[in-house]
């Protein structure tokens, strides 16, 4: 009998790129890989049904509808380029520090990334797609070694916002792969980059 489902297994290739939008076309531009990738959760936030009722009993109805969300990213950790492009830092001063301050201005971009799955025993890779997000201010998290290293992740924050085409697209879902990377080329194509 064949599977007639298919269970997560993985989450891996993120990537951020520059969004912008020109008439009812997004397009993307600054590619590039986040870190590594250790965790997803995306957290769609909807308006209420609409239900209209007649002979006393619900007659139509509308479902929720996506008006935002946020999503949660686990890395290992980011490199400061990586974190500079998606916090819209300034570049570093002649002592070597970057400021955080009223300069910086986080960039509207697109996120992707892969999540593996497996029905009937065959792996599968698909390609995800946030159309426009935000990430929220980065917070600091360290603790000191004892006796066996405690490897320590980061967590990012992000607001997801509906694309500025007439269509509003929020998440774009690819087919599914067999390889990895068949699945990471079409989302480098899809977030603007070439393979």
């Amino acid at each position: 009998m064949s599977a007639i489902g298919k269970v997560t297994t993985g989450f891996s290739k993120p990537y951020v790129a520059k969004y912008a939008v020109s008439g009812d076309s997004v397009s993307y531009t600054n590619l590039q890989n986040l870190a590594r990738g250790v965790e997803v959760s995306i957290e769609p936030e909807t308006s209420d049904a609409s239900n209209f009722y007649a002979d006393n009993i619900v007659a139509e109805s509308i479902g929720a509808q996506f008006t935002g969300g946020t999503a949660t990213i686990t890395v290992d950790g980011l490199l400061q380029d990586a974190e500079k492009f998606i916090q819209g830092l300034p570049t570093a001063g002649e002592d070597g520090f970057i400021a955080y301050d009223n300069t910086q201005e986080a960039p509207n971009l697109g996120f992707g990334f892969i999540v593996r799955s497996m029905s009937g025993g065959t792996t599968y890779y698909t390609p995800v797609v946030l159309t426009k997000i935000v990430f929220d201010p980065l917070g600091n998290s360290a603790k000191t070694q004892e006796d066996e290293i405690d490897w320590q992740t980061q967590e990012l924050k992000a607001t997801i916002m509906r694309d500025d085409t007439s269509k509003q697209t929020w998440k774009f879902v690819g087919t599914d792969y067999t390889t990895e990377s068949a699945a990471e080329n079409a989302l480098i194509v899809k977030l603007g980059g070439s393979i």
